[in-house]
């Protein structure tokens, strides 16, 4: 095995398997909702006093930004999500296997986004089925692609916090 192999071996970028899991679970998921399920708030599934199952289409990004715009935003979207897929592969490659946290942070943010890219490039949308509320106020329609994105991010922030308790001030 030459170094080069070595070392991606024994970088964070061995922890991509938990990018893959979140991608198929995500894909999965929508597909089965998309199959199964009636499209709109109308055929909700009502789980809990404060959940239902439903399918809805996302064309913008996170809280339907930009959804009321005339497509381009789909290829904004996919481009960004390419770019932030790259540079965090890019960043596993230079952490250590060992780095637990910070390469599962990483994969879940990868997973997400190359679910919702999927959907994006195959459908022209992203397909939303989790729909929280409380009272008459709703939470924006999301998916496990968009939660895994969320967790990864928390936990970047937290990392931040984390590293930053234990150095010294000057």
């Amino acid at each position: 095995m030459n170094e080069q192999a070595l070392t991606l071996k024994n970088s964070g970028v061995r922890w991509l398997w938990v990018a893959m899991v979140i991608f198929l679970m995500d894909i999965g998921i929508k597909l089965l909702v998309m199959d199964t399920m009636g499209y709109g708030w109308a055929n909700r599934i009502e789980v809990l006093p404060f959940f239902n199952l439903l399918y809805v289409h996302n064309y913008g990004a996170a809280f339907s930004f930009l959804s009321d715009q005339a497509g381009w935003q789909r290829w904004l979207f996919t481009g960004i999500a390419f770019g932030v897929t790259g540079l965090l592969t890019y960043w596993m490659s230079k952490l250590s296997a060992k780095e637990k946290w910070n390469n599962i942070a990483y994969a879940l943010i990868i997973g997400g986004a190359v679910g919702n890219v999927f959907d994006r490039v195959v459908h022209g949308f992203v397909v939303d089925y989790l729909d929280f509320f409380w009272g008459s106020y709703h939470w924006p329609a999301f998916n496990l692609a968009d939660s895994a994105i969320c967790i990864g991010a928390v936990m970047i922030i937290l990392d931040g916090f984390r590293n930053k308790k234990g150095q010294e001030t000057d």
